[in-house]
């Protein structure tokens, strides 16, 4: 397998945790997102995904994009350890979790928003600052009060084990503190992430340990 990834992206970083969860061997191919105007712009990656973003996965003859698409491809191909629940109300408690995070907080504080607004309405880094961490807030705000009530939550969203929903809370809390975003407010959604961020796995995932990371 390879995966077309950016070391920040969070999206690339929730299928390195699921790799890293599933201990699959694979390729990094870097697409730094920075350099060169946008490698993900470039002609000869658009061919790999023409959507013009990562992550992607090529898997032999299939090229999967998407994140959440991919690590359910991953989940099903290489079912252990799982990242969904058997029961299919579970199931959807920790797919609604992931989406909250991945449809809801993420695409208004991802790098092509951060970039419009900075281009075409002349925003300062100060202003963009406080848009990324008004949307946190708003999101969190709401997971938050979700999780601490809900009686499936024990170490991780669900239960004891890491699932889908971990796997893309951690790297959204990754990103808020990477903007210095305080997490006082949110001490559920703090500490599900902090005992995720402890596992070998995840570690392997951080962005700081991403060959790109170095250059």
């Amino acid at each position: 397998m390879k995966l077309y990834s950016y070391f920040r992206s969070s999206a690339s970083y929730r299928v390195r945790i699921a790799l890293a969860l599933k201990e699959l061997p694979f390729q990094y191919e870097a697409v730094h997102l920075l350099k060169d105007g946008g490698q993900q712009l470039s002609p000869e990656y658009r061919r790999v995904n023409p959507d013009g973003i990562v992550p992607a996965l090529e898997d032999g003859p299939e090229v999967l994009t998407q994140s959440l698409a991919i690590i359910e491809y991953l989940n099903e191909m290489y079912p252990e350890p799982p990242l969904l629940p058997r029961s299919p109300a579970d199931r959807a408690y920790v797919r609604s979790v992931a989406l909250q995070v991945a449809c809801e907080i993420h695409p208004v504080d991802n790098l092509r928003v951060l970039q419009y607004l900075k281009k075409n309405f002349g925003i300062s880094d100060e202003q963009k600052s406080q848009w990324y961490r008004h949307w946190i807030d708003v999101g969190f705000g709401s997971l938050e009060m979700r999780l601490k009530e809900e009686r499936r939550v024990g170490d991780f969203v669900f239960g004891d084990t890491p699932t889908l929903a971990d796997v893309c809370l951690v790297p959204q809390v990754w990103n808020a503190q990477r903007f210095d975003i305080p997490l006082d407010s949110y001490p559920t959604i703090k500490r599900i992430a902090d005992n995720a961020m402890a596992l070998e796995a995840l570690k392997q995932a951080e962005p700081a340990n991403q060959p790109d990371a170095k250059g």
